[in-house]
């Protein structure tokens, strides 16, 4: 008799209801979970165009509508690809995402421009949102490293040119190119191309079509760098 209740205390004991251990399957699971669902857009993605990211949606409730054509970037000249890697991520063909270097250098010398990588900025203006916080910054470092896994760099370099801000409520290449210079993105020019990868940084305080001094001379920078990447094969990766 006295056997059978020790047996079935025993069985109590493991039987019994855990709270913390259950929580954490259940955060393991739903993290998982939500990595397949991230995983599976990203997918999709890859071959067809993202919707209109959450930052256009904002700007076109503030403006009353933004300026925004997907093009693909077959049509755009390819200046336009190899000035924004020079100008924004150089090395954006030699890493996986993060660009280990330029943080380390950041960190010693204490400053955060340089640091954010062409992917890293693709899947903040795509998939999240802008501004700085915490949250943002940790969505960002899960994100980045599966779209570089899924996408291939000409993707990510096409979706980039797709989504950034050119100019207030002007979104892409297409629009950009119309709106500063009147052409398609095809006919850019490589000093148009360095010009406009020389206003993203701040595109409604700097003008591709009335540049000042300092932008002319951040474009003849960008120039030189297009050309370097290209001769060292740095642009290789998202060039046919």
């Amino acid at each position: 008799m006295a056997k059978r209740k020790s047996s079935k205390k025993s069985a109590n004991t493991k039987a019994r209801f855990r709270p913390v251990a259950w929580l954490r399957r259940w955060i393991f699971r739903v993290a998982l979970l939500c990595l397949a669902v991230v995983a599976l857009v990203i997918a999709v993605h890859r071959e067809i165009s993202p919707p209109d990211t959450f930052y256009m949606g904002q700007e076109a409730r503030r403006l009353g509508r933004v300026d925004h054509i997907w093009v693909q970037l077959d049509d755009v000249a390819p200046a336009m690809a190899r000035s924004v890697v020079a100008a924004e991520d150089a090395n954006f063909c030699a890493h996986w995402g993060f660009d280990m270097t330029a943080i380390r250098t950041a960190i010693e010398e204490g400053y955060g421009r340089g640091a954010s990588t062409l992917s890293q900025q693709t899947v903040k203006n795509t998939y999240l949102w802008h501004g700085r916080s915490w949250l943002r910054k940790a969505l960002e470092a899960v994100i980045t490293p599966v779209v570089e896994m899924i996408w291939t760099k000409r993707r990510i370099v096409e979706v980039y040119l797709n989504v950034a801000e050119f100019d207030e409520g002007v979104f892409g290449i297409e629009a950009a190119a119309n709106h500063y210079f009147g052409v398609s993105p095809d006919k850019l020019s490589d000093v148009q191309a360095a010009r406009l990868a020389a206003v993203l940084p701040d595109p409604k305080g700097r003008s591709a079509s009335k540049p000042t001094a300092s932008l002319r001379e951040r474009a003849a920078s960008i120039m030189d760098g297009a050309a370097t990447i290209r001769r060292d094969g740095r642009s290789a990766c998202f060039e046919d």
